[in-house]
């Protein structure tokens, strides 16, 4: 629930939290520890930040036991001070919503069914067949192809498209721009000329899932795109047909999947990796950024691959090394059998 203000008794109850302080004090809004004044409430979860406690002008801090007795304002006292404030930042989202029901401009099928309490955004789009759960939002301008099975509490902001067939679970959330089940990337080459592959399967999204803008994900060739619950995926991913991706995998902006490869769960992936088609990660790997991945991986950790940055007159000597490391291997060995055979004739 959204309110104007809440007394820090009621945030402490409502979220399970000891308070070290007034229980009727006020906030309405949150900030930063270096930037907080009356009436706002912080958080310290990075020890980078303790310095700026002591000064804080905050009403009340969320913060880990072992700096209570160091905060100078209200406390409210988390083991994960940064968790506690992902739960709060609910009770200050003060993102509008339409009101209940169609929009005058917007395109209802005559066979669409909507559920109890949802809302369709001006010019929007409801093809025929398609089947919203109770409590969806699709926002203005947004398409929702024909057949597709929108689940519980979802919301598609302004602008999404889901083409034919899409089926999401319950509490996801699509940002602007996002298309889901476009064409994926399938034609056969006949002489020089290309044939396209029709794709003819959809996209199957689990439960709490988020998609951030312009991320797309592209529809299975013959078997669906699978996305599992509790996935998050940043903005302007590209995620090509029959990839599966497991639950609670994250994924950073700007990386692209190539076609049915098979991400495990609990996965987390850094902005701008590039993984191969047809491979597997298995579950709980992390891929720093800008990682090519070429080959599956087969055993959990984190996997890196490029070069570390450094200045661009030290990466330009070593870039053109690179060119010469076979050739630098090949007289190594060579010459490690040169030493051998001279070590061998001393004796």
């Amino acid at each position: 629930m959204v309110k104007s203000s809440w007394r820090l008794g009621d945030l402490a109850q409502s979220l399970g939290l000891e308070l070290v302080g007034n229980p009727n004090l006020e906030v309405h809004s949150l900030a930063t520890l270096g930037s907080a004044g009356s009436g706002q409430l912080s958080f310290l979860a990075n020890p980078m930040y303790r310095r700026q406690l002591d000064s804080t002008a905050a009403t009340a801090v969320i913060i880990n036991p072992q700096f209570a007795s160091d905060c100078p304002v209200a406390a409210l006292v988390a083991d994960n001070p940064y968790l506690m404030y992902a739960k709060v930042s609910h009770f200050f989202d003060r993102r509008p919503r339409p009101d209940c029901g169609v929009h005058p401009s917007a395109y209802v099928a005559t066979d669409a069914v909507l559920g109890a309490g949802c809302r369709i955004g001006p010019m929007a789009v409801i093809e025929s067949g398609a089947v919203l759960a109770d409590n969806v939002e699709v926002g203005a301008g947004a398409v929702v192809g024909a057949n597709c099975s929108i689940g519980a509490n979802t919301t598609l902001h302004a602008n999404v498209t889901f083409y034919h067939g899409v089926k999401t679970g319950d509490r996801c959330t699509f940002h602007s721009g996002v298309v889901v089940g476009a064409d994926g990337f399938g034609f056969a080459n006949d002489q020089g000329q290309w044939q396209k592959i029709a794709q003819v399967g959809a996209v199957s999204i689990g439960n709490d899932v988020e998609v951030g803008a312009n991320t797309t994900i592209d529809r299975g060739a013959i078997q669906d795109t699978i996305i599992g619950n509790g996935v998050i995926l940043d903005n302007q991913i590209q995620i090509a047909h029959n990839v599966e991706i497991g639950e609670c995998t994250a994924i950073a902006g700007c990386t692209g999947i190539a076609g049915s490869t098979k991400i495990g769960k609990y996965c987390t992936i850094a902005g701008a990796v590039g993984i191969a088609g047809h491979l597997e990660i298995t579950d709980r790997v992390h891929l720093t950024m800008r990682s090519a991945i070429t080959k599956s991986i087969t055993e959990p950790g984190s996997y890196s691959s490029g070069t570390a940055m450094s200045t661009t007159s030290l990466w330009r000597k070593n870039a053109a090394r690179f060119r010469q490391l076979d050739e630098m291997a090949r007289k190594i060995s060579r010459l490690e059998k040169l030493l051998k055979s001279q070590q061998t004739s001393d004796q």
